[in-house]
C-alpha cells in the first residue's frame, strides 16, 4: 500500500557498513518522535536508514543521527524530504516494515 505523507517528511541516512547504521538508527529514534520506516542494504556495504514523522522531528533525528554515525564510522549522505510527494511515498512503501 503507497504511503501518503502530507505533513510529515521523510528522512534518509546513508552509511558505509550496518554497526554505524544502527548507532545512528539508535540515536535517531531517541533524539525525536519518528518513526523508522525500513533499512535498505544497498549494494555490499551502503546501509540506509528510512524515517518518517513531523518535518522538525526529522529534521533533529538525522542531525542526530548523522553525528553518531560519523564518530564510529563513515556517513555517505542525508537527506530530509518534507512533504514528499505522493510518488515518493509509493516508492518507499515498498520498504516499508510495517507493510511486510
Amino acid at each position: 500500500m503507497a504511503r501518503y505523507y502530507a505533513d510529515e517528511a521523510l528522512g534518509l541516512l546513508e552509511t558505509v557498513g550496518m554497526v554505524p547504521a544502527l548507532e545512528a538508527c539508535d540515536k535517531m529514534l531517541k533524539a525525536a518522535e519518528v518513526e523508522l520506516i525500513s533499512y535498505e542494504n544497498v549494494g555490499s556495504t551502503l546501509v540506509t536508514i528510512m524515517i518518517k514523522g513531523d518535518v522538525a522531528a526529522v529534521k533533529a533525528s538525522i542531525k542526530a543521527g548523522a553525528e553518531a554515525a560519523s564518530a564510529i564510522g563513515k556517513l555517505t549522505a542525508t537527506k530530509v524530504i518534507p512533504r514528499p510527494i505522493r510518488p515518493i511515498g509509493d516508492i518507499v512503501s515498498i520498504y516499508d516494515i510495517d507493510e511486510q
